[in-house]
Parts: structure tokens; C-alpha cells; sequence
């Protein structure tokens, strides 16, 4: 079994392929985080206490002077103001006024499968035999409150899954003030730390820092997950690289504000919580009402950072990404908006599909400016029917004429804005997000919408939902473009206004859930100004994301090479721009890591590229299943400062391997053999374009010397590998 409980020792041992899990029980019912890593098949597992601790730390007068304090414990569940001095995963004010919060063992239950969480997005099971779960209900008999304690055991994955249910069993409202949804201890600081931090067209660069003593961290306080921090981190041991060392992935799926913090006290020890930020948080729970955290991922690989990060690619392509596009291939897009921008009309974009479809393009996408009176950013959001100067004949027959070329055709929405200049905003003012008496701040000439409130909802939803029951739509690109302030909604008490960022994702995710569930068919890509929501929250209701609005293929090494940390390439959107630093081969090289399409006027197009984007687009078909659900390893990182950057997808059966290579600096003629990872060493493969066949094992341990391959400045070259 996954996950047992060993009566005797008052133990659970939950055990994935690659790691082990120890919770005890403990006198007093604390609950304690004996082991977390490498997985051992036994449970003579020593607890790992120190019933030492400070002089000035106090101790539970109950366990005896001197022999136990929270302080010191690996507390499964730290909470505040009982003991133990750290960061705390849990904070509750109950009717007296005091945040004192104690949290001890009450039950527990173990079973197959996997709980969905209400109103949040999660990970699942496709059957009930690839997970087992288990749920220790704890409780604060004073607060009167059931904290559960909920694990899912993905064996086969090395994965576990973690989030908590707070009830209130009191006849009393309390307050809760801090509620993670992952606390786990370590024994040790020796990690390093990796995030992913960023800005708007630069996203999730690789920053990795050692652990130090004291508080260190990310958040997003921007109302959505952001540009500028993920909500993903590592810790991973000293040296570790992508092949060698340990490395322990967390990832929160939740697309709203967030906190990841890690403390390193004075024994020497980390603590580190994932979840809501608690700076921007609150919810008053009613008697009998239930709060439900956001889930958290977790990863442990004892083969290096790279293991882990595939790790979260199978687990994330198969138990978090669903619909009908988790495996079906998706289609070749055009986009409009680099090519022409807000400037667009039915004819120019009929141009446009006529010429993409002579290519090879499946499907065109009609982005930003064509509803309301939108000819800029300044006016029309929210007015979410067609403009008529634009499509003189509406929007119907222009899409006809899009699916009679063979096309697919494809539209853009940002459903959770609106335009001061809109009619939507004239006829109801009062439901954008604002405090009451302030004039509300204004971020790219709009106000973002109250979606925390039904009524506004559905008042977005009945506008999009006649666009898309009135035409055959096949593809939906959702935006989001700027960060929210003046936190506040109208129907929201007094006593509930830190209720609104939580109440607000609650709302998005409402949105998202109608349009997934009504139009089942549609091809769902979530955007934020590019990357600025690329969450596995957002991955359960699209397949893919709009990785970032920089489509220079140079700078997009970068944000690749980090967004792969712990997502997929099928959930990363990548185009072939108009962008003149590199070479037009280099810029399609880049894309293919992802799910693949243009961004440029193709009717500008010379011969030869023409020739080129058929051979790129053969290419896409060709590799699809190898870059979409392949194992990816990341070979020379853009990071590290040298002449190339490197990635190569081996399939799951070993069979096939693509190899891309850029070159970064000017005539780079250094010796560069490389050495293939991933090869099965007893297979032997066929180089395609040289006919040369090679054994597995020496393309592992000698490699091939390709050092005038990829000589020129941001020049690039693939290699397709097969088994014989």
C-alpha cells in the first residue's frame, strides 16, 4: 500500500516511487514530520526531535519540564501562538479575540483515489487505483475548530498532493488569519533555494540562493499569481545540478495571491509553507461552514533538478491538464495581433487566412480590436459584441468565410476588465473594483471587474456566452492586463473585506468553469499580458498558456528554460515572430518547444520563407507527441552564461530524440562534443540527416563532436534521432 498506518508507533508512511513520508503521532496528539526523501522501504525511522531546545523556548506543562516544546519539534502543522515560534501554517481568532491556535490529532481515514476540492481547481485521478489518499482530522478543542489534514499518494508519479479543510464546529464565527496548504520540516538548511522571479515580457528567470538563517521567500500580492514571482520553488542540496543531488519541488495551484516562505532557525532546521499570502487574506467561517485551501504539489527526485522537473511534466500532462486537447493535437495557429494589432477588419483578416491556409496553418485567431468601438487600448472592454465599422456584416459570416477556407478560427476575450469608456461601464459604474470613497486607479486605460460578485459574473457571462452559442468559435485566447488595487467590493461586510483577492480568483475560476463546461470543444489558452497567470491553477482549464508577450526567440531561451522548471511543453504557447534578431529558422527552432504557431503578416512572407514555414510546419507534426509528452532535458542553459544553449526531447519508450542547439555568442568555434541524455545505451538509433546509425550508449558516454555545426550568432540546428 501507498500509504499505511502503523498502529504500534502511531505512524503513517505514505510512499511514492521515488520518496518516503513519515508522520507520527506523538504524546498530546502533536502531530510530527519525521521524514520527508529518498524512499526506504522500512519504518525503523528514528524521530528526528530535539527535546532540547533554547533556554527561552517554552514547553507543554503537560509532556514534563525540559521534555518537549513546539518550538523545536518537527511540527507537521505549525500554528500560531502555542509554542512554536516559526512561520506558521495556521492562524485562527475565535470569539474571544485571541489568535492562539493548537491543532492536535482527532482521526484519520485512508482510501483510494482523490478528493476534488469545491470552487478550486486540482489535480485527479483518471481511476481510482493511481492515488490513495489519506485524511488526519486534527482539532483545536478550545477554538473549536476540525482542521483536515488531507495527502494524495501518486506512486507512480513521485508525487504527492497536499491541501487542508478548516471547519468550524463551534456555535461561534472565527476568523481564520493564516491558512498554508503545505508546512513541512526539514532537519537541515544545507539547500539552495530556486524561484522563478521575473517582469512583464521577461518571465520566470532562474534565481537559486542559499538557504540562510531567518525568513526569505516569494509572494505575489497583485491579486493574480504575476510576472514578477511564480508560485513555484525548490529546494534542492548543495551542487545539485540537473542530473546529480536532491531536489524537493513545490507548486501551488492557485492563480491568485501567494506566499512561499522558508525559515531557518537556531538549530539549524528549515521550515518552509506554500500557500494563500496571508497579507492579503482573511475569511470568517461561520458554525458549520467549511474553508478549503488551494492544493500543493510535491516533488522529490534524488536524480537532480532536471528528474524532478520531468517529474512535474508527466504528472502535470496526465492528472492536471484535461479536455478534449490533453492528448488531441493542437492546431497550428495564426495570430493576428504582432501582424496588425488593434488595426484589423474582415478583410484584412480574410487576407491573412487565405494566405496561412496556402501554407499550412490550421487555424486563424482574431486577437484584440474587434468589438465595441476598439481601435486602441482605450475604450471597449466590457462591450463584447461586434464591431460593426470593422465587420460591416456582423461576425457570423466573416467566420463562415474563415471555416470555408478550411480553417479553424479562433477569438480573444478579457473577460475580467473593463473600460472606462464603454457602454458596459456607463450603464453599471459600480462594478468595477474600487474602495469606496477613492477614485480608483486606472492601469492600461481600464478598471478591473468585481468578478468576486455573481451578479457581475453573470453579466460577462451572458455577453460572452452570445458570441460563442451564436458562432462556431474553436479557439479562445483569455487575457488579463493588469494587476489589482483598490481591493474592495460593494457587497462585501465590513468584516469580510480581506475576503475579497480569495473571493476574486473564486469568481475567475467560476467564469472559467462555465466556459469549460458549456464549450467543451473550444481551445482554451489562458493569458496575463503573456505570462503574468501561468499557475498550474490556470493549466486545469487550459491546456496551454501564452508563455509571454516577448517573442524574440533569444530572449525566449530564458523564459523557456525557467517556465520548464515545472511545466510541460505542451502547456507552453510559442510563435514564430516578427522579431529580425534571429534567423527565421532560429525563431521557429525556439517555438517548436511548445505549442506551436505565428505571430507575424504572412502575406509579406518571401519565397523562401514560405518554403521554410512548410518544412517548420511538417516538422511540428512530426515531432508533436516527442515535444509535447517527451522527457525533456535541459542540456546548456542560457543561465550559465556560455556559447550555447541546449534541449533535447527523448520519448517515453527511448525511441526517438530531437536535439536542438543555439548558438549564443559570435563565431563560436570551441570544441563542443556533446553527450546525449535520456538514450537507451542498448538501442542503437539512425542520425536522419547524416545516415549515420550509432549506438545508445556511445552517443551517452562519447558523444558526438559538433563543433561546426552551430558556429554563427544565434544560428541553430536540430537533430532527429531513431531507433533502428
Amino acid at each position: 500500500m501507498p500509504i499505511i498506518y502503523i498502529k504500534d508507533k502511531r505512524r503513517f508512511k505514505l510512499d511514492t516511487l521515488t520518496s518516503s513520508y513519515i508522520i507520527d503521532i506523538f504524546d498530546g496528539g502533536y502531530l510530527l514530520n519525521i521524514y520527508y526523501g529518498k524512499r526506504i522501504d522500512e519504518d525503523r525511522v528514528e524521530r528526528r526531535l530535539r527535546m532540547r531546545n533554547a533556554s527561552f523556548s517554552p514547553v507543554d506543562p503537560k509532556m514534563g519540564e525540559g521534555e518537549f516544546s513546539p518550538d523545536s519539534a518537527p511540527i507537521e502543522y505549525g500554528s500560531d501562538g502555542a509554542g512554536d515560534f516559526r512561520i506558521s501554517a495556521l492562524k485562527i481568532c475565535g470569539d474571544s479575540g485571541d489568535s492562539v491556535t493548537d491543532i492536535r490529532y482527532r482521526s484519520h481515514k485512508i482510501y483510494s483515489g482523490k478528493p476534488s476540492i469545491p470552487d478550486l481547481p486540482s489535480t485527479y485521478v483518471n481511476s481510482d487505483d493511481e492515488a490513495t489518499t489519506l485524511e488526519i482530522c486534527a482539532a483545536d478543542e478550545i477554538k473549536g475548530v476540525e482542521v483536515t489534514l488531507v495527502y494524495t499518494v501518486f506512486e507512480n508519479y513521485g508525487v504527492m498532493t497536499k491541501s487542508v479543510r478548516i471547519k468550524n464546529v463551534s456555535d461561534k464565527c472565527v476568523k481564520i488569519e493564516r491558512a498554508m496548504s503545505l508546512c513541512n520540516d526539514f532537519p537541515t538548511m544545507d539547500f539552495d533555494m530556486i524561484t522563478l522571479y521575473g517582469r512583464h515580457a521577461m518571465e520566470r528567470n532562474v534565481e537559486r540562493r542559499s538557504l540562510s538563517h531567518g525568513l526569505q521567500g516569494v509572494s505575489s500580492n497583485k491579486g493574480i499569481s504575476s510576472h514578477c514571482q511564480n508560485p513555484f520553488c525548490a529546494l534542492v542540496s548543495h551542487g545539485a545540478d540537473e542530473d546529480n543531488g536532491e531536489a524537493y519541488g513545490f507548486n501551488l495551484v492557485y492563480s491568485g495571491n501567494f506566499s512561499i516562505m522558508a525559515e531557518c532557525d537556531y538549530n539549524d532546521s528549515t521550515r518552509l509553507v506554500m500557500g494563500i499570502n496571508p497579507d492579503t487574506f482573511s475569511w470568517n467561517l461561520s458554525p458549520d461552514e467549511v474553508f478549503y485551501t488551494p492544493e500543493a504539489v510535491s516533488v522529490y527526485s534524488y536524480n537532480g533538478i532536471g528528474e524532478m522537473s520531468r517529474t512535474f511534466h508527466r504528472f502535470y500532462n496526465n492528472n492536471l491538464i484535461n479536455g478534449k486537447y490533453k492528448r488531441s493535437e493542437r492546431p497550428i495557429l495564426i495570430n493576428s495581433w504582432e501582424a496588425a494589432y488593434f488595426d484589423i477588419d474582415e478583410q484584412k483578416l480574410l487576407d491573412f487566412g487565405r494566405a496561412a491556409k496556402e501554407l499550412g496553418i490550421e487555424m486563424l485567431v482574431m486577437d484584440d480590436g474587434w468589438f465595441g468601438h476598439r481601435n486602441d487600448d482605450k475604450s471597449s472592454l466590457g462591450d463584447w459584441f461586434v464591431n460593426e465599422n470593422k465587420f460591416k456584416n456582423g461576425l457570423s459570416p466573416f467566420i463562415d468565410k474563415v471555416h470555408d477556407m478550411g480553417l479553424k478560427f479562433g477569438i480573444w476575450f478579457e473577460p475580467e476588465m473593463i473600460s472606462p469608456d464603454s457602454d458596459f461601464y456607463r450603464a453599471h459604474p459600480d462594478y468595477c473594483v474600487h474602495a469606496s470613497g477613492r477614485t480608483p486607479m486606472i492601469g492600461r486605460n481600464q478598471y478591473v471587474l468585481d468578478v468576486s460578485r455573481e451578479d457581475v459574473r453573470d453579466a460577462v457571462w451572458k455577453q460572452m456566452d452570445a458570441v460563442l452559442s451564436q458562432n462556431k468559435i474553436d479557439y479562445l485566447k483569455w487575457d488579463f492586463n493588469r494587476y489589482i488595487c483598490d481591493a474592495d467590493s460593494a457587497t462585501l461586510s465590513k468584516e469580510r473585506k480581506e475576503e475579497f483577492y480569495h473571493r476574486f480568483i473564486l469568481g475567475t475560476y467560476d467564469l472559467m468553469n462555465r466556459l469549460k463546461t458549456n464549450y467543451p470543444d473550444i481551445l482554451f489558452e489562458n493569458c496575463s499580458g503573456g505570462g503574468g497567470r501561468f499557475d498550474p491553477a490556470m493549466l486545469c482549464y487550459s491546456p496551454q498558456i501564452w508563455t509571454s508577450d516577448n517573442t524574440d526567440a533569444i530572449d525566449r531561451l530564458k523564459i523557456q528554460f525557467g517556465t520548464s522548471m515545472c511545466y510541460p511543453a505542451s502547456s507552453m504557447g510559442a510563435h514564430v515572430s516578427a522579431h529580425p534578431k534571429a534567423p527565421f529558422s532560429t525563431r521557429a527552432n525556439v517555438a517548436l518547444w511548445g505549442s506551436f504557431g505565428y505571430e507575424l503578416d504572412v502575406r509579406k512572407f518571401t519565397e523562401e520563407q514560405k518554403s521554410q514555414v512548410k518544412e517548420q510546419i511538417a516538422d511540428y507534426h512530426k515531432y508533436y507527441d516527442l515535444i509535447h509528452y517527451g522527457e525533456l532535458y535541459r542540456a546548456l542553459s542560457p543561465f550559465d552564461g556560455g556559447d550555447k544553449a541546449a534541449w533535447q526531447f527523448v520519448s517515453e519508450d527511448k525511441s526517438e530524440c530531437l536535439l536542438t542547439v543555439v548558438c549564443l555568442k559570435e563565431q563560436s568555434y570551441e570544441r563542443f562534443i556533446y553527450k546525449f541524455k535520456g538514450l537507451n545505451a542498448e538501442f542503437n538509433y539512425k542520425d536522419e540527416e547524416s545516415g549515420k546509425v550509432y549506438s545508445g550508449e556511445y552517443l551517452t558516454v562519447f558523444g558526438l563532436d559538433l563543433r561546426n555545426e552551430v558556429n554563427h550568432l544565434y544560428g541553430s540546428k536540430k537533430w532527429y534521432l531513431k531507433k533502428m
